[in-house]
């Protein structure tokens, strides 16, 4: 999610590019002492996700745009080099790995813009924030792409060709069950709890418990070519 200011967005990001832990290639050579991962990217998801608070009704439609954006993401670790440096720098080099990302593909970003609660960190309380979905140009109706080449297309009718859709999911979190649990006395000692009798061991159960998302995922979908623009619709299903 990114923020506006008068459109011109500063960012952070909720999932716009997706990352899959798939390695594909990984290599090590003795020499150099350097491994090599390279990993698969997914940035085709048409999915971001927003917090609950924001105005769905403020979703605007911003602009379509051709850029470039990589499907593969290579991470060089010299062993060596990042041994030296976790003992000369505690937080370790912004180096290690060495992170590149490759074989960019033609794409389509599509963006937009929303309105939702300032961060607590924002001291300037801006409230107009930003996000962006990907499309493969296969996934573009051949309609707005020959529009989109002409220059002849304006963004209320770029719009027509996408359909929004939101929903919050529930989250699972692991607490304390504290029924099924037993606890031992005790009491804090100079900062620490210890146990009033030392024998005594903690019992403690936990269970999952569902609860819903902060977040509201979002979901853009390119219209068919086969259906006329003007059928598209927005719509924000229920929780």
């Amino acid at each position: 999610m990114c923020r506006s200011h008068h459109l011109v967005p500063t960012c952070f990001v909720i999932g716009a590019l997706a990352l899959v832990p798939v390695i594909v290639a990984a290599a090590t050579s003795p020499e150099k002492e350097a491994s090599t991962k390279i990993v698969d990217l997914a940035p085709f998801t048409h999915v971001t996700y927003i917090p609950v608070e924001a105005d769905l009704s403020s979703i605007k439609f911003e602009g379509i745009h051709a850029v470039k954006v990589a499907t593969k993401e290579r991470s060089v670790t010299n062993l060596h080099y990042c041994d030296e440096r976790l003992t000369t720098e505690p937080g370790g080099s912004m180096y290690c790995p060495l992170i590149t990302l490759e074989s960019a593909v033609p794409t389509y970003k599509v963006a937009y813009t929303f309105t939702a609660p300032p961060m607590a960190s924002d001291e300037y309380g801006n409230t107009s924030f930003t996000f962006s979905v990907y499309f493969s140009p296969d996934d573009i109706s051949p309609r707005l792409r020959q529009a989109l080449l002409s220059g002849k297309v304006s963004r209320a009718e770029a719009s027509r060709y996408f359909r929004i859709s939101a929903s919050r999911n529930s989250a699972r979190q692991v607490m304390v069950d504290e029924a099924k649990s037993t606890f031992c006395d005790g009491d804090y000692i100079e900062g620490y709890w210890s146990h009033a009798n030392p024998n005594c061991q903690d019992h403690i159960i936990y269970k999952n418990v569902a609860s819903a998302s902060p977040y509201m995922t979002v979901k853009v979908d390119a219209v068919p070519a086969r259906q006329p623009a003007n059928v598209v619709a927005t719509t924000f299903p229920a929780n």
